[in-house]
């Protein structure tokens, strides 16, 4: 519907084109109070990190210590690539993430690959790309550089390119400090990025969809807004949560 709008204001109204896409997140956005709201749901423990500073340095040692984090934050993305809002993270170093994810998270074949997302300004650094080369939406597929191949392992494909995401604080800005944060830590500005799913089920949209995806996955740490939560509960603590929620939906 965006596009057909922004066509016929172009080619039947006449209009010069002056829109640029710099973004992809045009999907909705929940607050905090409705991401406690559904937490409390569900009986689910958590803490809230008001301080984003804190916010981030613990989820970047998180990813640094080898957890699958579950990133839920802002707008979500509109199309099928996860760009930092609705995302899965995890530490490229590792050359076990892959097959790790693929068989605890996304329950997919172990060759399917995962994409980094990178500081726009270190992005030559690791990829075979000019300097100031925006690539936000990741379609382009340069080579990693043979001499970082072994650092990012985790997200270098098997003929050595990867399907990379630059970010910039102006268009990505917390997903941007967050990277930024990890690099600080590990002399690594770069991320494992894949999408907030499971094979066969759409990109999570909702608290919700969130905290279900969580609880039936081995994502270790779901950070939704300012909240954390690190412990799952048993299949029937759920079940009884699940029915509590239908109860509610059914009486309002």
């Amino acid at each position: 519907a965006l596009g057909a709008a922004l066509s016929v204001h172009n080619t039947v109204l006449g209009h010069p084109r002056r829109f640029v896409m710099d973004h992809a997140c045009y999907g909705p956005a929940f607050d905090d109070e409705t991401i406690a709201a559904t937490l409390r749901r569900h009986g689910a423990s958590c803490r809230v990190v008001d301080d984003e500073g804190a916010l981030l340095r613990q989820t970047a040692r998180w990813i640094a210590d080898g957890k699958v984090v579950g990133w839920f934050q802002g707008r979500m993305e509109f199309g099928p690539r996860a760009l930092g809002s609705r995302s899965l993270l995890a530490d490229p170093r590792n050359p076990k993430m892959k097959d790790i994810i693929n068989a605890k998270v996304k329950f997919r074949e172990s060759f399917r690959p995962f994409a980094p997302s990178v500081l726009k300004e270190s992005a030559p650094e690791y990829f075979e790309m000019p300097a100031g080369l925006d690539a936000p939406f990741m379609l382009l597929v340069p080579p990693v550089r043979p001499e970082k191949r072994a650092t990012i392992p985790a997200v270098t494909h098997h003929d050595g390119t990867g399907r990379v995401q630059t970010l910039t604080e102006a268009y990505n800005g917390l997903y941007y400090r967050l990277v930024r944060e990890f690099g600080a830590l590990t002399g690594v500005p770069v991320v494992l990025n894949t999408s907030f799913n499971v094979r066969g089920e759409p990109i999570v949209c909702t608290p919700e969809d969130a905290y279900r995806t969580f609880v039936n996955t081995g994502i270790d740490v779901l950070v939704m807004g300012r909240h954390v939560v690190t412990e799952k509960p048993s299949a029937v603590d759920f079940e009884a949560g699940l029915q509590r929620s239908v109860r509610l939906e059914e009486t309002l």
